[in-house]
């Protein structure tokens, strides 16, 4: 007797609630959550901690070496097993070269309904995975599973830095000119995926962007001109730009005509392709951001859009702009631009868009 069939699997956009870094708790509740948190000793060897909502922990392990220690995972943002795998990894490891270090090894973190998806659909996700770690030249050396409702991939990445050349997001000082190096757009493209609505040509815009390991990070890190340094993520350009003025006490200026955005995101998002996910960040940041009064609807849900995998942002002396963009464009990234820049504040932090 024939073994029964098993069940078509479903889509795997189809099992998550929310796909990669839209899934963040939302700034605000993360807020909430976080203020009754009891303050623990720091040691001195802790560099970066939780002060000022970094990309890493860094904890210095003598004159010369720093470890860098993060964590990312989330929830499918594309079907194919093997592209969700390799965008979870590449996402995870880029928080280590925001920090301006280079990864050494990774640990997998995998939830899976292994009812419902066949080992060799989590198979592929794992290996996509394994890729993106392979090109990052580190092992995957470790992990834990569980079997989980909804599917979930991501690493813990761990990266080596020179305690000189660690780069907080707080650092940023007036006068500073802001470099972005990746185009946003990733959470509308995902918004119209899910919908059936992205074409061939935006699916491979799309992967081929989220996919793009930020090697410059240690690069950057090195000139003496970088002072700030942290990646576009769950929060947008706007929530990372915030993050930015709020552990520098400065205000930050975008230019939003120079912003980078991915080939027809603009028109994706008038038609309402818009994750949730850039509304709750509104929610969370927008008392703290000037926008022009004709700032159009499209444009602000771009300025929030949730970027999974997203590109750096530098915040650098004018002098030094020329070799920050050079870096940029040695690694690959040719639509790295002058986004903003860093005054001294008023009152508040804040962001202002123009």
């Amino acid at each position: 007797m024939n073994a029964p069939e098993r069940p078509a699997e479903p889509r795997l956009t189809s099992l998550s609630h929310g796909g990669g870094c839209g899934c963040k708790i939302a700034p605000g509740v993360l807020s909430e959550i976080l203020k009754g948190t009891a303050a623990m000793p720091i040691p001195k060897e802790l560099l970066v901690g939780i002060e000022t909502a970094d990309d890493a922990a860094v904890y210095q392990l003598n004159d010369e070496q720093a470890l860098i220690a993060t964590t990312d995972f989330f929830m499918p943002i594309v079907d194919d097993p093997h592209d969700f795998g390799r965008i979870a990894a590449t996402n995870a490891i880029s928080d280590v070269y925001a920090m301006g270090g280079r990864p050494i090894m990774a640990l997998a973190l995998v939830g899976m309904p292994i009812n419902v998806l066949s080992t060799q659909t989590i198979g592929r996700i794992l290996e996509g995975g394994a890729s993106v770690c392979r090109a990052a030249g580190i092992p995957i050396a470790g992990g834990h599973t569980i079997d989980s409702v909804e599917a979930i991939y991501g690493l813990v990445a761990l990266g080596l830095v020179h305690p000189k050349h660690v780069k907080r997001n707080a650092d940023a000082q007036p006068g500073d000119l802001l470099v972005l190096g990746k185009p946003l757009g990733v959470g509308v493209m995902s918004a119209a995926l899910k919908k059936g609505e992205l074409g061939d040509a935006g699916y491979a815009r799309m992967i081929e962007t989220t996919t793009k390991l930020n090697t410059a990070g240690p690069d950057l890190a090195a000139l003496p001109g970088v002072r700030a340094l942290t990646d576009v993520t769950g929060f947008g350009l706007a929530g990372h730009a915030l993050e930015m003025a709020r552990g520098a006490r400065c205000e930050v200026r975008l230019d939003w005509s120079a912003v980078p955005l991915m080939s027809g995101v603009r028109e994706l998002a008038a038609q309402g392709f818009v994750t949730g996910a850039s509304g709750r960040n509104w929610a969370g940041y927008g008392s703290d951001v000037a926008l022009p009064a004709d700032f159009a609807a499209e444009d602000r849900a771009l300025l929030t859009d949730p970027q999974t995998s997203g590109g750096l942002l530098v915040a650098c002396t004018p002098g030094s702009l020329d070799a920050v963009l050079a870096t940029f464009h040695r690694h690959g990234f040719g639509q790295a631009a002058v986004v903003g820049g860093v005054t001294a504040a008023s009152a508040a932090p804040r962001l202002l868009v123009a």
